[in-house]
């Protein structure tokens, strides 16, 4: 038996769902205000008239049928589709949504893998006893999802996460599809290309010169042209997914990967020690998020975003794990001066911090003193907690909270 029949041998055993709630933010604002049925609507920052700051957050169907996508900058969504309905994100209500959702997906299984606010990996295999086939739980996914949340789920059952993925976005939206062991080499036949996990631009580019246009269209190409192609690791990798082979398997209680934020300017600032000042508040509030999951981080990550729209990021790693400002901002604002190479003006400045220890790790290696600053820095968050972050701060940094710039990030996982 060769490779590939040994290794889908083994996943033919699995069945993995991946449950994909359909344009989440927009669908959450449907559902809390049926008036909005049958509109575009762009969930993001204010458009005014085209001349808004930030990005779209989330775009009703309707919308997207105008060009309008995640992502894309809130003026370009206005000129696309300026009848649309734009509304600001919020953010409490879908934290709430998602919480629940989470929690109709471990009535199925114990193995549930949260990939993001609106998504997360299943593996049903041991369940199929007492809820049927992989096909019938993920109808009662979708079933108990539409009547508890008012919301549709678009999922994919396959015997790997890769494959299960790429099912779930198949039919959107309200979709399902489900491909069995058998059916892998055929379905991904189907699949562009461009669907390939890790091929970016480059790497699609090559492909079509290779006269690849389907994933199942690589299994075709020879390991050696690939290699020759791709490099050995790329080529590995890209052989693997297209015959089917994925040996990841669905990890619950994923640990988050890093806490950061971000925010963009309503207007672009040019005054660099405004632009250090907001990064220092940034940083302040990151820092509070990490005591607050008991984290602490060696890297540090500085994002800056120029009026072009050109995106620089600089990270470092620190000497010892760290979640107080005091440790973070030194390292922050020189990644923000290593990452300023330009004249231009600045659009969005972000911090985050990540390479995770736990509270126990980080006080079982501090250095001598730390525990004093920890302290200090632990009564200021129980100030900040009863009266609200504002109420407590340093001076430098009161002059960042003046409305000039709108949040466009916070904490998240990645």
């Amino acid at each position: 038996m060769d490779e590939t029949s040994e290794r889908q041998g083994e996943a033919a055993g699995r069945t993995v769902l991946h449950v994909d709630l359909d344009a989440f933010f927009a669908s959450v604002e449907l559902r809390d205000d049926p008036t909005l049925r049958g509109k575009p609507v762009v969930v993001g920052g204010d458009p005014k008239g085209g001349r808004g700051r930030g990005v779209v957050a989330a775009a009703s169907y309707e919308a997207r049928r105008f060009g309008i996508h995640s992502a894309m900058p809130v003026s370009q969504a206005y000129r696309r589709c300026p009848q649309a309905v734009f509304l600001r994100p919020r953010g409490a209500e879908y934290a709430a949504t998602s919480a629940r959702f989470m929690k109709i997906l471990e009535r199925y299984s114990d193995l549930v893998q949260a990939i993001s606010i609106d998504e997360a990996f299943l593996d049903v295999t041991a369940s199929t006893r007492l809820f049927g086939d992989g096909e019938r739980i993920a109808r009662e996914i979708k079933r108990v999802v539409r009547e508890e949340e008012r919301l549709t789920a678009s999922i994919g059952v396959a015997p790997v996460k890769f494959v299960a993925k790429i099912a779930s976005d198949f039919d959107k939206p309200d979709g399902l599809v489900v491909v069995a062991p058998g059916d892998i080499r055929e379905f991904l036949g189907r699949v562009p290309i461009e669907s390939l996990w890790g091929a970016g631009p480059k790497a699609v580019d090559r492909f079509h010169g290779l006269g690849v246009r389907t994933i199942g269209d690589v299994a075709g190409v020879p390991r050696e042209r690939l290699r020759d192609v791709f490099g050995a690791k790329s080529a590995e990798h890209f052989w693997r997914l297209a015959h089917g082979l994925d040996d990841r398997r669905v990890e619950p209680h994923q640990e988050r990967k890093s806490v950061g934020k971000e925010t963009t300017f309503l207007e672009d600032v040019g005054d660099r020690e405004e632009v250090e000042t907001t990064l220092l508040a940034l940083t302040e509030s990151v820092a509070r998020r990490l005591r607050k999951k008991e984290l602490a981080g060696h890297t540090v990550t500085v994002k800056l975003r120029t009026a072009d729209f050109h995106t620089v990021t600089r990270q470092a790693g620190l000497n010892q794990p760290a979640d107080t400002v005091e440790e973070i901002w030194p390292l922050a604002r020189d990644l923000l001066r290593k990452a300023d190479c330009s004249h231009q003006a600045i659009r969005l400045v972000g911090v985050a911090v990540s390479g995770f220890e736990s509270d126990a790790q980080m006080t079982l290696f501090a250095p001598p003193g730390r525990d004093k600053g920890r302290k200090i820095a632990q009564a200021l968050d129980a100030v900040a907690d009863r009266f609200g972050e504002r109420a407590i701060g340093r001076g430098r940094t009161r002059a960042a909270n003046k409305p000039r710039r709108s949040p466009s990030g916070g904490g998240r996982s990645q």
